[in-house]
This record gives structure tokens, C-alpha cells and sequence, in this order.
């Protein structure tokens, strides 16, 4: 089963067909030859029928010898032609800590004479197998070896997928298991498949071609009956798994992983098992990628489902971000890490929502490479489903700047999420502007709503020639439009600290300068008991906004300063 590469300082199996047998192995060989020869010479000579019996009797306790010589060959040298031993011994060399006073070329030498010696005798062992194969099929006994062979070796790969933690896989069995083992069974799975394809069954696939290389067919057969079984059982856990309709609720990555697996090692399979004989192998592995690939689309049509069949009626309190957003968007983030997997599924198994998608609406010559189209056009897709639910949640507020003002928040949340993941590449620049003009657009609603009242309570000019009565209504309408705001909108809260120190500099920079003349001009002609706010105390007030902060509504009026310094002025 070695894997065995001039290029990493093992023998090619061509190299040991060179190379001479051992000497009890060339010894019994030369004995079979000569007692050929001695056949071939009696038929020759018409010689008498007892003396072709003995001969006949002498060849079957020859091949009998043979036999029991190829088998001790095969158990002697079980762990150098493991793929397994044979990379762990060589990986030790490599690991090793020598003495630092030693001489680098002599710890080279040490290493490379350890190895050197793994070679040899491996690959000694490999040419006394051909070479007795060859004999016994050339004699008439070729099933005999192919079933020695066959029987050792299969234990081998058995034991292999053995301590690989590959057992056998059942349906009853994965159904019975509880989210933890079932995790625990996949990520054992994802590691022990790539070293059974890459070492056990591909080095299998090399001693097997070496040893059998005189027939085809029986190379063949060999190889198919030793690994077919254990083969099959490996590739059937990711359809087992696809089938599982109790998996927990992460499946979903799961499956990509084992999508990925396979996939990955696809081009392996089809070269190790390139024969009729093993077709069984690879059609396992392909039903397997179909079946995750099938359970990957579902899964993704019923989350597209469940965004839009979500009826939640609560608004949430303040204008804050959405549990639907938060949860949509987490699943979104995972899975925009298995870009490449997704769009590999996408393009065989496309969501029928996907035929819904405006092509106007998602074309962006910045995101990446047109392998992961597919998996961006989808995931932009479900963005939009979750945008078009967030803005029917927005009409659950019986006040309009509040749906405004959850409108902002929630897409803010949306692009952050994207702009910290994966989705920024695959969504690009330009989906990504698109929205953050949304934001602004959602916040200059919620400003024109929430605060134009208070706007509209100063006049648009400052002058000295307004009466007395007009200042004092001035300032009165000015009292009650602020202090219901304030009142009202101290409990709003926006989560995203740019986007709340942006609306509070915008209503700011417009409501304060002006203020501030009105005041500075009117302040001596009035009695102090019309005017409760001064203009620094209004920045302070402007600076409580959009944290969710509760309070009364006598706690303003009752007072005329504030204790925090101006941060908004």
C-alpha cells in the first residue's frame, strides 16, 4: 500500500523491478525455474507418463512452498509497506532532536542512512512479490497468489479504515446519534477520508499494479475485491448524513465540509479507481456529493423560507436591531466562508428563488472571480429577502421617525455584518455603497420627521424687530417641541456608534447655531421662567440621544441645567 516517489526520496515501483530478490526468494525461484525446464525437456522427449507425474507432483509441493513464501513475505513486511508506518517512520526523522554539538552533515547522514534503509528493504520486499507472483501465474497457479494477496491485504486496508475511526456507517446508526457525537463522527470522517484516498488506497492501488503488473486482470480483481467494500462504507456516510432529517441546526456547514471533501479528492478517486471492477466506489462517491449537494440547496430554500414566513409582531423596543437581523445575518456571515463549495452547489443545484433575483440589482463588476458568482448572486438574494422583511417590521411603529429610525439601524447592521465577513468580497464595493446611501437617505426621514417641529418653533431669521409676545411664543412652542422629543426619543437607541455620533452632529449642527443667536439675541428682554433651556444645556441634551436611556417626563422640565458637559455645540 507504500506510496512509493523518487521525488521525496522513496523507490518508484519501476526502481524495484530491477532490483535483485532476496536470496531465499531467488533460491526457491531458481528451483521452480529448473524443475520447468526439466518438464519442458520430458514432454520433448515423449518420456514416460510416471516421470511427468513426479515432475507435476514436485511443481505442486514447489508451489505450495511458493506460496507460503509469498504470504510470509507479505506478513514480515506488513508495516513497511504500510502507508501509515512508512510516513510516521520517515516524519520521525525529520522531527528528531539531535544534540547541538553534533555536526549538521553527520545528522543528515544519520537520517538519511535511517532512510535509506526503510527504502531498501521495502523495496526488496516488493520485488520478491512480483517476482513469485509472476512465477505462479506463469506456472498456472496465479489465482492461488491473487487469493493469498487478496486476503492479507484487504485485513490491512480494513484495519487501516480501522484506526482511521472509520466504522461501519448505518442509517439507524447516525439517526441514534446525539449533535455532539454526530459532529465529532463528521470531523473524524473529514480528516480520516483524505488519508485513506491520498495514502491507503492510492499506495494500495501502487503495490497492487507492482506486484500483479504481468496481468491486468488479476491486478484488477485484486485491488477491487481488497478495497471495494471498506471504499464504499467510507464514501456512504456523507449521503447518510444528507438523509439525517434530525441533524442539528448548523448542518448546513457541515454539509459544505463534507461537499468540500469530496469534491477536493474527486480527481483522486477517479484515478485510483479506474477501473470497471471498482465503478461500485466511484459511483458511491458521486451519490454522496449529489445527495449533500441536494440537501444544501433545501436547506438553503427553507431558510429563504423561514426569513419571509417570520411574523413576529413585537416591535423591537427603541428601534433596534432586529432578532431576525441578528440571526440572519450570523447564518449569512458562516456561510459566505465556503464561498467556493457554495458555488460549486449553486451552479448544479440552483434555488428556485434564484430565478426571481433582478439582475439589475446585483451587478458589480468588483466582486471576485466568476467561480463564486453563484454563491454571491444567492447570498445577495437573501439579503434582500431579509431587507424586504425588516421593512415590513418597520411598519409595526405607530411613529413614523421610530420605523425611520429602525430602518438605519437595522441596515447598518446588515452592511457591518458584511463589511467584517467574507460578504464584503463577494457582495463588493458597489452593494456595499448602494446601501450605505440607503442608511443616509432612511436617517435624513427619520430627521425630518422626529425634529422638524422643533425646527419649525424658531424662527428662520433672527432680528431685533420681533415683539415681545412673538419671542415669548417663540420660546414657549420651542419648550414643549423640544422636551416631547427629548421625552420621547431618550428611550431610541442606535447601536452603531458612527452612525448615532452622525445624526446627533446632523440635528445638532442644525438646531444649535440657531438657537443659540435666537437666544443670545432675546435672552435680556425676557423673564428667565420662559427660557429653560439654554444653549448649552441643548447640546448636552442632544448627547443623551440614541441610548436607550430611561427617564421621566418630568425629569427636562424640572430642570434648567444639566450636569454633563456640552459634547454637541
Amino acid at each position: 500500500m507504500v506510496s512509493f516517489h523518487t521525488s521525496n526520496n522513496t523507490l518508484s515501483p519501476t526502481s524495484t523491478s530491477s532490483l535483485p530478490t532476496s536470496p531465499t526468494s531467488s533460491m526457491y525461484l531458481k528451483c521452480v525455474m529448473d524443475l520447468r525446464g526439466t518438464m519442458h525437456f520430458l514432454v520433448s522427449q515423449n518420456s514416460a507418463p510416471h516421470k511427468l507425474v513426479i515432475a507435476q507432483t514436485l511443481m505442486q509441493i514447489a508451489m505450495k512452498r511458493l506460496e507460503k513464501e509469498f504470504y510470509q513475505i507479505l506478513s514480515s513486511n506488513r508495516e513497511r509497506l504500510d502507508p501509515e508506518s512508512v510516513s510516521t517512520s520517515l516524519s520521525s526523522y525529520g522531527s528528531a532532536s539531535f544534540d547541538v554539538e553534533e555536526d549538521e552533515a553527520d545528522q543528515l547522514k544519520v537520517a538519511g542512512e535511517s532512510i535509506s534503509e526503510v527504502e531498501r528493504v521495502s523495496a526488496l520486499a516488493m520485488a520478491d512479490l512480483k517476482a513469485i507472483a509472476e512465477c505462479m501465474s506463469s506456472s498456472g497457479y496465479g489465482k492461488e497468489c491473487a487469493h493469498i494477496y487478496k486476503s492479507f491485504r484487504k485485513s490491512i486496508v480494513d484495519r487501516g479504515l480501522y484506526l482511521l475511526g472509520i466504522e461501519k456507517f448505518k442509517s439507524s446508526l447516525i439517526n441514534k446519534m446525539d449533535r455532539e457525537y454526530l459532529h465529532l463522527t463528521i470531523k473524524n470522517w473529514l480528516n480520516a477520508v483524505k488519508i485513506a484516498v491520498k495514502s491507503l488506497f492510492n499506495g494500495e492501488k501502487i503495490l497492487c499494479d507492482h506486484v500483479f503488473s504481468a496481468s491486468q486482470t488479476i491486478r484488477d480483481a485484486c485491488f477491487a475485491e481488497i478495497t471495494t467494500e471498506g471504499a464504499k462504507n467510507l464514501f456512504k456516510l456523507p449521503e447518510l448524513i444528507a438523509k439525517n432529517k434530525n441533524s442539528p441546526p448548523d448542518r448546513i456547514f457541515r454539509l459544505l465540509e463534507l461537499h468540500g471533501a469530496i469534491s477536493e479528492l474527486r480527481p483522486d478517486i477517479e484515478s485510483i479507481f479506474n477501473v470497471e471492477l471498482t465503478s461500485a466506489i466511484k459511483l458511491q462517491a458521486l451519490s454522496s456529493l449529489q445527495k449533500v449537494g441536494g440537501s444544501v440547496k433545501t436547506l438553503l430554500t427553507n431558510f429563504g423560507s423561514s426569513i419571509r414566513k417570520d411574523s413576529s409582531k413585537t416591535p423591537v423596543s427603541g428601534g433596534g436591531i432586529h432578532p431576525l437581523a441578528q440571526s440572519t445575518m450570523s447564518y449569512l456571515s458562516s456561510l459566505s466562508d465556503y464561498d467556493r463549495i457554495l458555488s460549486d452547489i449553486i451552479s448544479i443545484h440552483p434555488p428556485i428563488d434564484n430565478a426571481l433575483f433582478p439582475e439589475s440589482y446585483f451587478n458589480d463588476p468588483t466582486v471576485i472571480e466568476a467561480p463564486k458568482q453563484a454563491a454571491s448572486v444567492h447570498l445577495a438574494w437573501l439579503i434582500l429577502i431579509l431587507l424586504c422583511k425588516i421593512d415590513s417590521k418597520a411598519q409595526l411603529y405607530e411613529d413614523l421617525s421610530l420605523s425611520y429610525l429602525f430602518l438605519a439601524n437595522n441596515l447598518q447592521f446588515i452592511i457591518n455584518q458584511v463589511q467584517t465577513s467574507t460578504l464584503k468580497h463577494l457582495l463588493g464595493h458597489q452593494w456595499l455603497s448602494r446601501h450605505s446611501q440607503k442608511i443616509k437617505q432612511y436617517a435624513l426621514n427619520y430627521e425630518s420627521v422626529a425634529w422638524n417641529r422643533v425646527f419649525e418653533s424658531l424662527p428662520e431669521r433672527t432680528t431685533s424687530e420681533l415683539s415681545y409676545e412673538a419671542v415669548k411664543d417663540c420660546f414657549k412652542r420651542f419648550n414643549v417641541a423640544f422636551e416631547q422629543v427629548y421625552v420621547k426619543q431618550i428611550s431610541w437607541i442606535v447601536p452603531d456608534g458612527k452612525l448615532r455620533d452622525e445624526l446627533k452632529v446632523s440635528i445638532a449642527g442644525k438646531l444649535v447655531p440657531v438657537y443659540r443667536e435666537f437666544y443670545e439675541t432675546f435672552l435680556t428682554k425676557l423673564n428667565a421662567d420662559f427660557v429653560r433651556i439654554s444653549p448649552d444645556d441643548l447640546g448636552n441634551y442632544m448627547s443623551d440621544l440614541f441610548h436607550g436611556t430611561r427617564i421621566s417626563s418630568s425629569s427636562l422640565l424640572s430642570s434648567s441645567s444639566h450636569s454633563k458637559g456640552c459634547l454637541l455645540r
